[in-house]
């Protein structure tokens, strides 16, 4: 438990960020799965519909430091590779 005030109001902002940051890894982990059913399932057109979607959650996620970059990076080329081998 905080004692200083100063501590009390970090500990509150803190807590704020957490929301965001968990809502956002939330947003990107959805969109991943579903982009990853899809391929599981062999809907590549539905897929590759999905993967702008897939790639602002995942960019947002990395613009705020929820991810890293270079994570971020990873995934959507992992998953990109993945719709593109579909499609052949």
């Amino acid at each position: 438990m905080a004692n200083t005030s100063s501590a009390k109001k970090a500990e509150r902002g803190s807590r704020r960020k957490s929301v965001f940051t968990s809502r956002r890894k939330k947003a990107m982990k959805d969109s991943v799965k579903d982009v990853s059913k899809l391929v599981v399932g062999k809907k590549a057109a539905e897929a590759a519909a999905m993967l702008p979607a897939l790639y602002q959650a995942i960019d947002k996620a990395a613009k705020h430091g929820t991810i890293k970059k270079n994570t971020a990076a990873r995934m959507k080329s992992r998953l990109t590779k993945q719709v593109a081998a579909l499609a052949k």
